[in-house]
């Protein structure tokens, strides 16, 4: 299958003349290594998995760095934490911009490398399995958004056309050998596998840690340990919940979504459209579907917006909120293929209680039909 355009990529190109390291992490098999080769292909790429060049880089890292010392892409840097350093040093010196390009799977090591060595000399990026546009325009999306919940969105299903359950059913048996191991000492992968699937049925809800911990058996610190390192690894998010008050009591627990709703669905047992009728996380994984996407859509194009949910006590709820200059954007997400009235009263409450501060109210649903209507604007699935 040929290349499928990576909507990042024109902004790494861009950002190559600002800054001397560029940073690229996002979950294993999001496309990383593909993507870097594919647009900087006079970059040499050199892989720190491999055992003897890391050993390379940790025996001698000077000489290591006299050898890639310019346009070099260095993959699963984190593996040598002590090169942060030493490549502060050679940055500073030259004063190149686009000397170095670093990629890696551990959001958690790869960052705080970044934070401690090299602020303010790195651009950041985040790449994540396909978003909607970029199926769209490769001509890869499916049409019906139930299918698209149980496919999921990583490269490797479209691009070597594999079986989803068994992709996922691997990709899970790696990852938690990996990099479980790897961020924390887990003395019982079997309860972590458990706690994953409690995690993908409470998909789109609140986080409840002392209901997670009572249920897996752990406890709540232990809980909180797990549920950082799904996130660190860009299995979840968190979404947060918008506290500005307007008189109400407000709910201030975060919502928990997964980047990718195949991997959901897999962790629930769905393993095809028929296995989705008359479940009742129907809902929820549309709902995660969408925020999902929108999520990717903001690192990928690098929109740099922040997105918040609102929920206040009597259950009034805004699915989706950005605020901007002007105001808010709010958004509302059903799945149905209906457009109904009541659909759109949490955004109307919400509108009301905001002193005019709404700019924008969007329904987003599961049908076909675009609607501009005189108070909010209805958005089909595919955006």
């Amino acid at each position: 299958m040929a290349f499928i355009n990576r909507q990042i990529a024109k902004s790494i190109s861009l950002h190559l003349a600002n800054y001397p390291i560029l940073a690229l992490t996002g979950p294993r098999q999001s496309g990383k290594t593909t993507l870097l080769k594919k647009i900087l292909p006079e970059y040499r790429y050199v892989s720190l998995e491999d055992i003897d060049l890391r050993s390379f880089a940790e025996e001698d890292p000077i000489g290591f760095l006299k050898k890639y010392d310019k346009h070099v892409i260095f993959d699963e840097i984190q593996r040598v934490p002590h090169m942060f350093s030493y490549l502060q040093t050679v940055v500073d010196e030259s004063q190149q911009m686009g000397q170095f390009v670093l990629s890696g799977s551990q959001n958690f090591h790869l960052l705080t490398h970044i934070t401690q060595s090299l602020a303010g000399r790195v651009a950041i990026y985040k790449l994540l399995p396909f978003d909607i546009p970029e199926l769209e325009e490769s001509g890869l999306l499916l049409q019906d958004w139930k299918s698209l919940i149980i496919k999921g969105f990583y490269p490797a299903i479209y691009d070597r056309d594999m079986d989803h359950s068994v992709y996922f059913s691997n990709y899970i048996q790696t990852y938690v050998n990996r990099d479980v191991s790897e961020l924390t000492k887990v003395q019982d992968l079997k309860r972590f596998n458990n706690f994953f699937g409690l995690c993908a049925a409470r998909t789109g809800q609140l986080v409840n840690l002392s209901n997670l911990a009572n249920e897996c058996g752990i406890s709540q610190p232990t809980a909180k340990s797990w549920l950082s390192i799904l996130e660190s690894s860009y299995i979840i998010f968190l979404l947060q919940p918008y506290y500005e008050n307007f008189n109400k009591r407000l709910v201030k627990s975060p919502k928990l979504y997964f980047y990718d709703t195949g991997l959901v669905s897999y962790l629930l047992g769905f393993r095809s459209v028929e296995d989705l009728d008359n479940q009742s996380l129907i809902g929820n994984l549309f709902e995660n579907l969408i925020i999902a996407d929108m999520f990717k859509r903001n690192h990928h194009q690098y929109q740099l917006r922040d997105y918040w949910f609102w929920r206040d006590s009597n259950g009034h709820e805004i699915d989706l909120l950005s605020k901007r200059s002007g105001g808010f954007d709010i958004y509302e997400i059903k799945s149905t293929q209906t457009v109904l009235p009541r659909l759109t009263k949490g955004m109307d409450f919400f509108d009301s209680i905001s002193n005019g501060q709404v700019k924008s109210k969007t329904l987003i649903y599961g049908g076909n039909e675009n609607q501009e209507r005189s108070k909010f604007t209805i958005r089909a699935w595919p955006g």
